[in-house]
């Protein structure tokens, strides 16, 4: 699709009539005062807090999340950051890095995925091939992601109360799947108060299936056709049921405001699905294009820019000009 016609482009499908009684009513589902543990870490590290987060989810599922805050604040704000499809939170090592601006962040596994979060939950249909579809067969209420969601509304539920957080700057970050989440949960929890999200999963499926099997996440799509629907017989209500958790669907429940970056060459996360969830958004936003890259790491000013915009930080985002003759002249000197 050109870059000019996907400025404008919003999905192929639009919003259910129902879609916010739905999901007001699943938040309304979720336990007020949810049961969770923690577990501490000891990593010899002065100053600093880690621990293992535990809480019951929706559907008899488990929810793990790795936390670290800076323990010389007494209120600090926190980034909720979510990782990408089939994946897991990061490494311990990898999660130091917004502490000494004394600032949180807690990492969430998806459940059913590669960390410690469990799903509880029994699925009628295809569950060989990935979680879209999950569930899919007997409707909204049973989708998977339909959990997740819920998981991550939860999770910033719980953090929330924590004496040591400051509840009023709760920030959202993630990429492909994890950019979902942090969009997803910004429109769920108006906790939320700003939302950094990098190619995100998840959005405009009729349009995915219009492009064909070309992406990997996005397959189990077609072979739900192929093996369960070869003639498509059911492709009007399944679709119907995915915009459940359709991305796209969420962006007019965001107050916040949205940073976005999308690679042009994207060949999993398709540009114009990520554009259908940005043109919707009628919060403040911006949207950074990369016009060489795929759905990929992003070089490094992608992870300074947005902690320069959740934080409000002044890292510079450019290297000095080695090659100008004041930089010269201060270095000979």
């Amino acid at each position: 699709m050109p870059l000019q016609e996907m400025k404008t482009y919003k999905g192929r499908q639009e919003v259910p009539d129902d879609f916010d009684e739905f999901w007001d009513k699943q938040i309304q589902k979720v336990n007020e005062n949810l049961p969770y543990k923690i577990v501490k870490r000891n990593f010899g590290l002065k100053n600093v807090w880690c621990f293992d987060l535990f809480f019951e989810g929706t559907n008899n599922g488990i929810v793990h999340a790795k936390c670290v805050f800076p323990a010389y604040c007494k209120k600090a704000p926190v980034v909720f950051r979510f990782h990408g499809y089939m994946g897991q939170a990061l490494d311990w090592a990898d999660l130091l890095q917004y502490e000494p601006m004394g600032v949180g962040l807690v990492a969430m596994d998806v459940r059913g995925q590669q960390g410690q979060s469990v799903d509880g939950e029994a699925f009628y249909g295809n569950t060989v091939l990935g979680h879209i579809v999950r569930g899919a067969v007997d409707g909204p209420e049973h989708l998977f992601y339909k959990d997740v969601f819920l998981d991550a509304y939860s999770l910033i539920e719980i953090v929330s109360d924590f004496e040591m957080v400051d509840e009023d700057k709760l920030y959202t970050w993630g990429d492909s799947q994890g950019g979902a989440l942090a969009l997803v949960s910004a429109a769920l929890n108006p906790r939320i108060k700003k939302c950094a999200t990098q190619y995100p999963f998840l959005s405009d499926f009729k349009r995915i299936l219009e492009l064909g099997p070309t992406t990997l996440p996005y397959e189990e799509l077609f072979r739900y056709f192929k093996f369960y629907d070869p003639f498509h017989k059911t492709e009007a209500k399944l679709l119907n049921t995915l915009s459940y958790i359709d991305v796209k669907n969420f962006a007019h429940r965001i107050k916040c405001p949205v940073l976005m970056f999308t690679g042009l060459e994207d060949k999993t996360c398709f540009p114009s699905t990520q554009f259908a969830i940005y043109n919707r958004i009628l919060s403040k936003k911006d949207h950074i294009l990369l016009p060489e890259y795929d759905h990929e790491p992003m070089f490094y000013y992608v992870s300074s820019a947005v902690s320069n915009w959740l934080l409000g930080t002044k890292f510079p985002l450019e290297p000095p000009d080695t090659s100008s003759k004041t930089f010269k002249d201060e270095f000979r000197r």
